[in-house]
C-alpha cells in the first residue's frame, strides 16, 4: 500500500472514533501533524488507533500515564493540545 492510501485510511479512522471529543483530538492531531511523518510514526499512530478512545484520550489529557509502547516525542506532542481548534474563533473542521 503507498504512503498516500495509508494517510487517508488513517484519516479517516482518526475523524471516525465515535465520539466528537476524540474526533477533535486524534483527528485534528492527525491533521496538524501527519503531512511530516516518518514511516515509524505512521505505524505509532496506526497502532494507537488501536486503541481505545478513552485510553487515548486519558493520556492525551494526563488523567493516565501513557504505556511505554506510546511513550516519547509523538505522545509528547498530542499531549501538547495545540491543534485543536477554537469553536468560538477558528474554523472547524466538519466530518
Amino acid at each position: 500500500m503507498d504512503r498516500d492510501h495509508i494517510l487517508k485510511r488513517l484519516s479517516f479512522r482518526a475523524w471516525h472514533r465515535g465520539t466528537r471529543e476524540a474526533d477533535y483530538l486524534i483527528g485534528g492531531f492527525f491533521d496538524a501533524r501527519s503531512a511530516g511523518w516518518s514511516d515509524d510514526e505512521i505505524v505509532w499512530f496506526e497502532r494507537l488507533l488501536d486503541e481505545d478512545d478513552v485510553d487515548v484520550m486519558a493520556w492525551a489529557i494526563g488523567t493516565q500515564p501513557v504505556p511505554e509502547a506510546f511513550a516519547g516525542p509523538m505522545m509528547q506532542a498530542m499531549q501538547g493540545l495545540d491543534y485543536i481548534p477554537n469553536p468560538g474563533t477558528d474554523n472547524f473542521r466538519s466530518h
